[in-house]
């Protein structure tokens, strides 16, 4: 199967989109599908065979961030050449649009990853943002609707924009984890690299440093935790537009010495952060589905997370973390009560990992895989009739 992916990012470029992007990659190709990317070009980025870059500007409100110019003079012959069985996008916009332009055209299955409640990021937008997420919402809504397939990675997005009026077929196939990277650790490499003494226990975060990860009230939390546990630690793994703004909150409010802000880390590094922490935190509420969850549970880490939308499905609540109220008090309390009982958390370090199993790259690559053979074989049908 020729499979076409349509991304307004890529990496360098890091996100919860890209990582599902990449994992789903892998996992086809190991299949013996071939797969073809259409991205965004960033500077210093290495040419790499079967992924296609387009001329791109940088944000005006995240220039780490490029908008693909969806044009390319080589496109046609490329796509002509392909002769691609389906297409899958993962955006509405600028490429994910190129990409249904032509799926289209050629008379293929169109399937769109709704990965991000895009009316929830306005805040990047610098005018208009009230009018800005009525039409947000209307351009996904009219996107979605024409589509073949939507995915969406927990159910209860399905159900939200449904609410909306998105009538195409919705399936429920979040991004897998690859349980085979986890197998080797360095439990140790989070401390030595950082000199965090090993009387502290390390409270961790894994992703982007923006306003929509709520990484703020975070600190603020944690700000109370330390009260209460001196010996304790809190490290973010990450970059973004807020991580200036946070270093000095934490150096305003006087806790900075138990802050440590990583940067950007590679994968190896990320997954050695995990399995060297004893609690991960997430107190984003814009998540469909936070895959850092998923990556913290199957390294055997305990979750406290804010419940909200696609995070409510990823911690099963007393089981493998807790699930907290969007309040101060609660979030301190559910994190304090795990730091407190050792034995309640090493069970739920047990439940973690074996619950991770559940959502292996593997059993969820397979679900896309036969998703997209029905599809094509509807659009056979349909010819032939």
């Amino acid at each position: 199967m020729k499979i076409g992916i349509f991304t307004d990012s890529y990496r360098p470029y890091t996100s919860g989109v890209v990582r599902s992007i990449e994992t789903f990659t892998n996992e086809l190709l190991k299949l013996g599908h071939d797969v073809y990317i259409f991205a965004p070009k960033y500077s210093h980025c290495e040419n790499e065979e079967r992924v296609f870059r387009f001329a791109s500007i940088p944000a005006p409100t995240n220039p780490s961030y490029k908008l693909a110019v969806p044009f390319s003079l080589q496109f046609k012959s490329t796509i002509q050449k392909l002769q691609l069985d389906i297409i899958h996008v993962h955006s509405p916009f600028l490429l994910g649009r190129l990409g249904a332009r032509y799926a289209r055209k050629k008379n293929i299955p169109l399937v769109f990853t709704f990965h991000t409640l895009y009316d929830k990021y306005v805040h990047y937008v610098p005018f208009g943002q009230n009018i800005t997420k009525e039409i947000t919402q209307k351009i996904c809504i009219d996107f979605c609707n024409n589509c073949d397939q939507v995915i969406v990675p927990t159910s209860i997005i399905g159900d939200y924009i449904k609410k909306f009026g998105v009538k195409c077929r919705i399936k429920k196939i979040p991004t897998g984890i690859c349980l085979d990277d986890y197998a080797n650790p360095n439990r140790e490499w989070l401390r030595q690299k950082y000199k965090i003494p090993l009387e502290q226990k390390i409270l961790l975060f894994v992703g982007r440093l923006g306003k929509e990860k709520n990484i703020h009230f975070l600190i603020k939390c944690f700000n109370k935790i330390l009260n209460n546990i001196p010996n304790i630690h809190l490290v973010l793994v990450g970059s973004g537009p807020e991580e200036q703004e946070l270093k000095k909150y934490a150096l305003d409010v006087n806790i900075a010495e138990n802050v440590t802000f990583t940067g950007s880390l590679s994968k190896t590094d990320v997954i050695n952060s995990y399995f060297g922490s004893d609690l991960f935190v997430f107190t984003s509420i814009t998540e469909t589905q936070g895959l850092v969850i998923g990556e913290a549970k199957a390294a055997g880490l305990p979750v406290v997370a804010v419940n909200a939308f696609g995070v409510s499905e990823m911690v099963e609540d007393k089981e493998d973390g807790l699930l907290a109220d969007f309040s101060e008090d609660d979030f301190v309390n559910k994190v304090l009560l795990l730091l407190t009982d050792d034995q309640l958390r090493k069970s739920m370090s047990v439940k973690a990992r074996k619950n991770a199993e559940v959502i292996s790259s593997v059993n969820c690559t397979l679900n896309l895989l036969d998703t997209y053979q029905n599809l094509i074989q509807n659009y056979a049908l349909a010819c032939n009739n």
